[in-house]
């Protein structure tokens, strides 16, 4: 039979003459080092920042031999965000876009405290991955900057971890997030302030460790240009400019004199350099000492230093999704396709959870486009794990999507579709939930009820006529009334739904179909 499509839900909203109206939107920035916001008006297709503050927060030096955030750390981080949130608060949450980056990433039971993160801030936190890191600090830096040619290198030395990622124009070719800061190298070299040649040269030696895994393959690839962002190579540039060691552009030999500077001046609360800022002062060792071990490794002779970063790319990637050119789509479609996905069944469940979801979503309280976009990304990837081994796939999809780096997603996205995607067949495994966000649970809980009909609906992988079906909600009970003769003339679908009641009671939801 042939889907009847007018009773779907569209898959993305349409466009209105007003979405072509000036924007605000805000990038908010929670690195180990410094938090940054940035409020931008949007114009066509490109942003006029209208204003920003920097917050200090030293959030990767509140991590215990335990990596959990001290009491001090937390108060500062919150203190930040509640004089951010005051700038930001009323805005529409799909205009801002909070990120967390490797402290974040690294930190243990920082449930809570993303929870009064949020709370301060009054807008959601995403935990975003290395990569998506780098993909997020190309897109700023290369939208920044003059078009090249050839093939850039973008160098990002945060205060937790290194980005570095080779691209073509907008295109990021190869991504690498390295686990090695500005703050974490000093905390292990520089600790007392003390700078020698011996602590530098054991500095250098450890980051390059850390960039041996990928020294050669970058090389393979090559590059044309390279550009250094972030405010540690931002200020190494302005010293090594006002020292009048170089005057064009980082070079080896100018950030060679620099290193020997620093050594020759002793201690971190000792050092004298024109440009220097005051608040890199203790970590400005550190950060000097990867960046000599990126020149070393991929035998640089200079880096011009860009103007954008992470903060500008989260604000392109946010102009993206609000003129619905979200790569999150993109990255969709390039997981089906990697693991073989049945296109026209993915389609089919995809199509009858977004019609469940519309019949409920006032009883339930699905009204956010988010619930939408998740509910769909489950449908058209849940069934991944086939490619791998029919028993059990569900299980190896949810895998995957918990793990695997995902261009556009936050780690939590990641995770609240790898739960949907975990509990799609089978026993309703509850325990899944246990890890998401407490207050994101019963949502999710209800979505993957959805999610779970309209496999069933369409286990017999054909399209189906759901024209005059009738869904009712309530608070842990779902009604389906189908039109006369319909059950009876599918009754293998009838049994499925029985069963899929029986699992679905013992989950705490009643199912009735009649």
């Amino acid at each position: 039979m042939v889907a009847d499509t007018d009773c779907f839900e569209a898959a993305e909203p349409k466009r209105h003459a007003s979405d072509d109206a000036p924007k605000v939107i805000a990038a908010v920035d929670l690195g180990s080092n410094s938090f940054h916001m940035k409020v931008a008006r949007v114009v066509d297709g490109r942003f006029a920042v209208i204003d920003q503050m920097r917050e200090p927060v030293r959030l990767a030096a509140g991590l215990n031999e335990k990596t959990e955030l001290d009491q001090a750390v937390r108060e500062r981080a919150l203190g930040a965000l509640e004089r951010f949130g005051q700038r930001l608060r009323d805005m529409p949450s799909h205009n801002v876009r909070a990120v967390g980056t490797n402290t974040f990433r690294r930190a243990r039971r920082v449930t809570t405290f993303l929870a009064q993160s949020e709370a301060a801030l009054g807008h959601p936190i995403e935990i975003i991955s290395g990569r998506e890191e780098a993909r997020l600090i190309y897109l700023g830096v290369t939208r920044s900057t003059a078009p090249t040619k050839g093939k850039n290198l973008v160098v990002d030395i945060g205060g937790g971890s290194t980005e570095l990622i080779i691209g073509r124009q907008f295109e990021p070719l190869s991504m690498e997030s390295l686990y090695m800061g500005c703050v974490g190298i000093t905390r292990e070299f520089f600790a007392d302030g003390t700078i020698d040649a011996q602590l530098m040269r054991g500095a250098v030696l450890a980051a390059r460790q850390e960039l041996e895994t990928i020294e050669e393959s970058y090389r393979c690839i090559g590059w044309d240009a390279v550009f250094g962002s972030s405010g540690t190579i931002r200020n190494v540039w302005q010293v090594i400019q006002n020292e009048g060691w170089s005057q064009q552009a980082i070079t080896a030999n100018g950030l060679g004199t620099l290193r020997e500077a620093l050594i020759e001046m002793g201690r971190a609360d000792k050092l004298n350099l024109r440009g220097l800022q005051p608040e890199r002062t203790a970590i400005f060792a550190g950060g000097v000492a990867i960046l000599v071990a990126v020149f070393d490794a991929l035998q640089l002779r200079r880096m011009t230093c860009a103007d954008g970063a992470l903060r500008e790319g989260i604000l392109y990637d946010l102009i993206g999704r609000l003129d619905y050119r979200d790569v999150r789509g993109a990255t969709i479609e390039d997981l089906s396709r990697r693991y073989r996905v049945d296109q026209e069944q993915a389609r089919r469940v995809a199509e009858t959870a977004s019609f469940l979801l519309g019949r409920v979503a006032d009883s339930w309280d699905l009204h956010d486009q988010r619930h939408g976009r998740l509910l769909r990304w489950a449908a058209r990837l849940h069934e991944i794990g086939l490619d791998i081994a029919h028993s059990q796939h569900h299980k190896h999809a949810a895998y995957i999507l918990q793990n695997a780096d995902l261009s556009g997603f936050s780690k939590q996205e990641q995770g609240e579709i790898a739960v949907l995607v975990r509990v799609h067949r089978r026993k309703f495994a509850t325990q899944a939930f246990d890890g998401l966000a407490h207050g994101r649970r019963a949502q999710l809980y209800r979505l993957a009820v959805l999610l779970r009909l309209a496999v069933v609906i369409h286990r017999a992988r054909c399209d189906v006529n759901l024209e005059g079906l009738e869904v009712e909600a309530g608070a842990d009970s779902l009604s389906l009334t189908f039109p006369s003769g319909w059950l009876a003339a599918h009754p293998l679908t009838e049994a499925d739904l029985t069963q899929e009641g029986a699992y679905l009671e013992v989950a705490g939801m009643t199912l009735r179909v009649a």
